[in-house]
């Protein structure tokens, strides 16, 4: 095949209907040209399709994940701590185990679900982890709480990079910020609706109930969670081509515009053929050991411990502003509900300009002013104040720096590695999210919110690297340096634009 002719690759895969033999079959259709109206009304409908019956569910799967496994903080304030008598290392161990465990479940989970089919496999972690969240109402003792946790650790940890995964496995790169965003302002939702529910299921053992109040968070989010579990698997689709709610017509067109977002393989006589994607340890080496996925799992892992502290102690900070327990779960509402719209805006600019770290790096200088302020300063109002500059640089820089990874890996295994690997290192910030806020230092936490500023620092620092590496890979491609790898069928084929 002539140099010319490779050329023309790129707008040969433009055309969806002219990616064939993919996984050993061959789906043909009439071309459709990516201006046509018909190639625009399809793309549109099924879209509208895949969004209305996915990302409500999807969202509230990862709202009670993350209700979930903060919901101990708004239990902490409302009387836990003291009716188990945990002394603050207790506590802190309580919040550390959980995230040991978490860890170590999520490069498993990723691999796994393509075999066991994502409706299903995140449907039924949801309905277990419920269960073991309500087993935290009942709860007697330091040991007994402990143990809970591990298990709501190792059941909660699949379910975020199977998110991701799933994702881009039913959307092109392009479309996965804005929804993945929408999905993780869930997160910021959690928040807010965690702590309106706490102060009123907090209100059933204060009048009553037969237990204590802090127990109800854990016995009514543990149900509602079984319930979203178990709705999930029968709303969700399993893939495109098996969705039942597309057409025949649409299923076909749906599965070639994934198919056409891949380096294809190219044979002498200049065939392009999508080859099958069977599991291959080589693949998952190329995961493990890029340089893009540590870049991304260090930059996110120092965002998720200012994450995690910020949603695990902000009712203690904000109690410790000078209000009363319910008030301080009323007060911690409209910084999360801030950093839920702000997700929203900042995952439709990542999508719509088909940038990721530059929207990280616009809006994590906003947390980082945040935490210098409220280290600062004595004045309680301006403290709460800075909570919401926080949370708004901390929760809009999160799906961007998901999906970063997802847009730049074409093969699924080497994808669902990196994915599953980002999130098991970047979640290490769990730990010192658990251990960085000292009850010796409360109300004042000035050496916490500096460890948690440098980190912050450090993730701009590192994302930042990143994009110049990404930009000078694109440039080394654009240069034709990298054409020895043109037809590989991974992401070193120089069609292939990484996304900055």
């Amino acid at each position: 095949m002539s140099h010319s002719d490779k050329d023309t690759l790129a707008d040969e895969k433009a055309d969806v209907s002219q990616v064939e033999n993919y996984g050993g079959d061959s789906i043909r259709d009439e071309p459709l040209s990516a201006d046509s109206e018909e190639h625009k009304r399809l793309t549109k409908s099924i879209l509208r399709k895949l969004d209305t019956r996915m990302l409500p569910m999807l969202a509230l799967l990862f709202l009670f994940s993350f209700l979930d496994r903060t919901n101990i903080g708004n239990a902490k304030i409302l009387g836990l701590a003291a009716d188990l008598k945990l002394t603050g290392a207790q506590y802190a161990n309580c919040l550390a185990i959980f995230f040991a465990f978490y860890i170590v479940s999520e490069v498993p989970s990723n691999l796994i679900i393509k075999r066991v089919s994502p409706r299903i496999w995140l449907g039924v972690l949801a309905a277990i982890w419920g269960v073991i969240d309500m087993c935290m109402g009942f709860v007697q003792s330091y040991h007994s709480l402990l143990a809970v946790r591990v298990f709501l650790g190792i059941f909660e940890g699949g379910l975020l990079p199977g998110i991701v995964l799933y994702l881009s496995m039913m959307y092109k790169r392009s479309e996965t910020g804005i929804r993945l965003g929408l999905i993780y302002s869930s997160a910021s939702l959690s928040g807010a609706f965690g702590g309106l529910l706490a102060s009123g299921l907090n209100a059933i053992g204060t009048h009553g109930g037969g237990y204590a109040g802090w127990r109800y968070i854990f016995i009514i989010e543990g149900i509602l969670t079984v319930v979203v579990g178990l709705l999930s698997i029968v709303v969700l689709p399993a893939t495109v081509d098996k969705a039942p709610f597309l057409t025949p017509k649409e299923k076909v067109f749906a599965a070639n515009r994934l198919k056409a977002e891949k380096p294809a393989s190219i044979d002498a006589e200049g065939n392009v053929t999508v080859l099958a994607e069977p599991f291959d340890w080589m693949r998952v080496r190329e995961g493990v050991f890029s340089i893009k996925t540590w870049l991304s799992a260090f930059a996110y892992g120092g965002i998720l411990t200012a994450l995690y502290s910020f949603g695990l102690f902000v009712p203690t900070i904000v109690q410790g502003l000078g209000y009363t327990a319910n008030r301080a779960q009323l007060f911690t509402v409209p910084p999360y509900a801030v950093a839920a719209v702000l997700t929203v805006i900042a995952a439709f600019v990542s999508d719509r300009w088909k940038i990721r770290g530059p929207v990280i790096l616009a809006f994590l200088p906003l947390s980082i002013i945040g935490y210098a302020i409220i280290r600062s300063t004595t004045n309680v109002h301006v403290k709460y104040g800075a909570l919401f500059l926080m949370a708004s640089g901390l929760y809009p820089s999160v799906p961007p720096v998901l999906v970063w990874l997802s847009s730049n890996y074409t093969n699924h295994y080497t994808r669902a590695t990196a994915i599953g690997l980002q999130l098991a290192v970047a979640n290490c910030g769990g730990f010192p999210a658990t251990f960085v806020y000292k009850a010796s230092e409360s109300p004042v936490y000035k050496e916490a919110h500096t460890i948690v500023m440098g980190m912050l620092v450090g993730s701009w620092v590192l994302v930042a690297m990143k994009c110049a590496y990404l930009t000078y890979l694109n440039k080394q491609k654009a240069a034709g340096k990298m054409d020895q790898y043109r037809g590989c069928g991974d992401d070193r084929d120089p069609d292939f634009k990484y996304i900055i």
